[in-house]
């Protein structure tokens, strides 16, 4: 008799509305992360096409680049592309000059930018918040409107066709500076009175105890930097004139010709410019994420 009923409660406790319905929840549970990996893998696909495409069009022929239908894989495979950059154009002295370019202005908006940051977030003085606006204003106008000032600065100073121009008007940006002023408004109060208390000056509380904690964010606008002065064409082409003072991109932009364009050998030379980011992304990739997720949590 008691078995009965407990087959019957069973029974009765299963065919429930509400047990139906957690059933059905579970089950949408258990299909739910095959969908979501399915969306990521089909996201990652659409961002990782162009760049296998260029890596593959870098080692076709001519012909095989205008194929039609398109030709996916090389064939036959040419590796003489990669030979070819090297002919067209001064790649080691511009790629040095691409390094040299990249290293100067990250240096200096590391500098630059994580004091204004810090004073912007920590420091009391008239006016802050008024000349932090006017920092972020920047951000409104197009900067080539900038360009024309810019490069009468760079004349007059006699900075054309040199490191110089094209490292001095990078060190320094608004963006920069509310990334860094977001970070340190993220840290805890708590670390800075203590400081105070235990005797430190602004300076040292800034050098010994906020700057160490702000690694993850200046490691994000040492990447962002580095991202935007590496793909920089518009002024290095207004400031240079001399291949051998030129960068990568630059160096690029001459392999376009108006009426004919040997895509292979661009491809092959695009290859080559990105394989540096994309060593320094490998290495850069945990602390570059962990700076982006702190970053503008308070303020």
């Amino acid at each position: 008799m008691s078995t009965d009923t407990t087959m019957t409660r069973t029974a009765t406790r299963v065919e429930t509305p509400a047990t139906v319905a957690v059933s059905a929840r579970k089950r949408r549970r258990s299909h739910q992360p095959w969908l979501v990996h399915a969306l990521l893998i089909a996201g990652a696909v659409i961002m990782i096409f162009p760049f296998v495409w260029e890596a593959l069009t870098a080692f076709k022929t001519f012909d095989g680049a205008h194929a039609v239908p398109p030709q996916i894989i090389p064939s036959p495979w040419d590796f003489g592309n990669f030979a070819k950059v090297f002919a067209s154009i001064p790649f080691l002295s511009m790629l040095t000059n691409s390094v040299l370019l990249t290293l100067g202005r990250v240096a200096g908006q590391v500098v630059l930018c994580t004091m204004a940051g810090y004073a912007f977030a920590r420091l009391r003085f008239p006016g802050r918040n008024v000349i932090f606006i006017a920092f972020l204003s920047v951000l409104m106008v197009p900067s080539q409107l900038f360009l024309l000032p810019q490069f009468e600065i760079v004349v007059r100073l006699g900075w054309t066709n040199s490191l110089a121009a094209l490292i001095v008007p990078g060190i320094f940006s608004a963006f920069g500076c509310f990334l860094m002023r977001q970070f340190f408004m993220a840290l805890p109060n708590e670390l800075e009175e203590a400081a105070r208390v235990d005797g430190a000056n602004p300076w040292q509380v800034f050098y010994k105890v906020m700057l160490p904690l702000a690694k993850p964010g200046i490691i994000a606008l040492a990447v962002f930097t580095a991202l935007w002065s590496w793909n920089d064409l518009l002024w290095p082409l207004v400031v240079t004139s001399d291949p051998t003072k030129e960068p990568l991109t630059v160096g690029m932009a001459q392999l376009i010709g108006l009426h004919f364009t040997d895509y292979p050998v661009l491809m092959a030379a695009a290859l080559l410019a990105c394989l540096p980011m994309l060593i320094a992304f490998a290495f850069l990739q945990r602390q570059f994420i962990q700076g982006i997720a702190l970053t503008g949590t308070k303020g």
